[in-house]
C-alpha cells in the first residue's frame, strides 16, 4: 500500500479482507482495513465495495475488474494472490478448490476432460476509478 499523503510504500504485504471490518478514528464508521502510516502517522483506510468483487471469466490476456475498493489516503500498488482461489474447468466445469496462486501460477489434472490444466503467467494492474 501507498499513503497518498506522504508517498510512502509499505515494505511488507497488506491484507484485505471483506469479511473484517476496523473502527475508523473519531467514530466516523468501518473499513475493511485502517493502518497508520509508518512516515507520516496519517490513519488510512481501506475497504471493498459490497457486491464488487466477481469470477474471472476470461480469456487469456483479458484484463477484467474483479474487486472495486474505497481508498482513503492509501492506495495498492502491487498485489500477491497467494491461497483461497476457486477455478472451474473451462470445457468439464470441474470445480478446483483451494487453489494456491502464492507462486503465481498453478497446475492440476482435470479428469471430467483427462488433460493437465492451469492458471500461468498472472496479471494484474490497479485503476483509478471514480464515483
Amino acid at each position: 500500500m501507498k499513503c497518498s499523503s506522504c508517498g510512502e510504500v509499505s515494505d511488507t504485504w497488506v491484507y484485505v479482507c471483506q469479511e473484517e471490518s476496523a473502527d475508523l478514528k473519531g467514530g466516523r464508521g468501518t473499513a475493511n482495513l485502517v493502518a497508520k502510516c509508518k512516515f507520516c502517522s496519517r490513519e488510512n483506510s481501506i475497504s471493498i465495495i459490497a457486491d464488487s468483487v466477481v469470477p474471472y471469466e476470461g480469456e487469456v490476456a483479458d484484463f477484467k475488474a474483479v474487486a472495486k475498493f474505497d481508498c482513503r489516503g492509501m492506495e495498492p500498488v502491487d498485489f500477491s494472490p497467494r491461497t483461497g482461489w476457486t477455478a472451474t474447468g473451462a470445457d468439464s466445469g470441474e470445480v478446483f478448490a483451494e487453489v494456491d496462486l502464492g507462486d503465481e501460477e498453478w497446475c492440476d489434472y482435470d479428469e471430467k476432460e483427462d488433460r493437465e490444466v492451469g492458471i500461468y503467467e498472472l496479471k494484474w494492474s490497479f485503476q483509478v476509478v471514480k464515483g
